[in-house]
């Protein structure tokens, strides 16, 4: 496994020359994640920045109710996590593994040495980690003051954006989602019950804006992005 190429698939390094991957190779241990997985909660503490090279994250909050809201998806490339010098905005929430995840674990020491002798990677941090801000205040807004069916509309045609790929399986313009995601999982991604995404799915194949398939969804775009438009 070539770790020096999957850290220059990450977008904080992105613009690094060799010897400065080479660097954060041999700042950075690897590590396999499974799907499923608790990376971090708000109850304990990790300093640590957590560079995503393979797999998806979900990172959410639970409300007073128990609900979980998700308020960011991170897909490989990204960075999340903090340290006592920096935070992606992590920190108080949950960082969940949507599928098996290949991640490099950077402390907070290797991180100030690295910024030190590298102040082009804290710049592109802060602009990380302002887009990062942007998406969630969105997400917050889409998921949390919206009923069920524009909740789930809108967050498949995120995931659709984000992590679709063309459908071999069907006929037109529909994106696969490719996350292998159950009801439930897109349930609590959405703070709803399992039951009413079942329901609110099958109003949306009726309508075709989705076709649906065991543990496998595609989205046709255009169609979903007319309806939240007039939401």
């Amino acid at each position: 496994m070539n770790k020096l190429w999957y850290l220059s698939q990450i977008n904080l390094f992105e613009e690094l020359p060799l010897e400065d991957l080479q660097m954060i190779d041999a700042m950075a241990p690897m590590s396999t994640i499974q799907k499923g997985s608790l990376i971090i909660r708000p109850d304990t503490e990790s300093k640590n920045l957590y560079l995503l090279k393979q797999g998806r994250v979900r990172l959410f909050k639970v409300n007073e109710d128990g609900k979980q809201l998700t308020i960011c998806l991170l897909g490989k490339g990204n960075v999340f996590g903090e340290t006592e010098t920096f935070s992606t905005g992590s920190g108080s929430a949950y960082v969940e593994a949507i599928d098996n995840a290949l991640v490099c674990i950077l402390g907070k020491k290797d991180f100030e040495t690295l910024i030190t002798k590298r102040p082009q990677v804290a710049l592109k941090m802060v602009s990380i980690l302002t887009q990062r801000i942007r998406e969630s205040e969105e997400m917050l807004e889409n998921l949390a003051f919206r009923d069920v069916r524009f909740r789930l509309l809108y967050l498949l045609a995120k995931l659709a954006k984000s992590f679709g790929q063309p459908s071999a399986n069907t006929a037109g313009s529909y994106t696969n989602l490719d996350l292998n995601l159950s009801h439930q999982e897109l349930a609590n991604m959405i703070g709803a019950t399992r039951e009413s995404v079942s329901v609110t799915l099958s109003q949306l194949a009726k309508q075709d804006v989705v076709t649906t398939g065991r543990k496998e969804i595609a989205v046709d775009l255009t169609k979903a992005e007319e309806i939240l438009k007039e939401r």
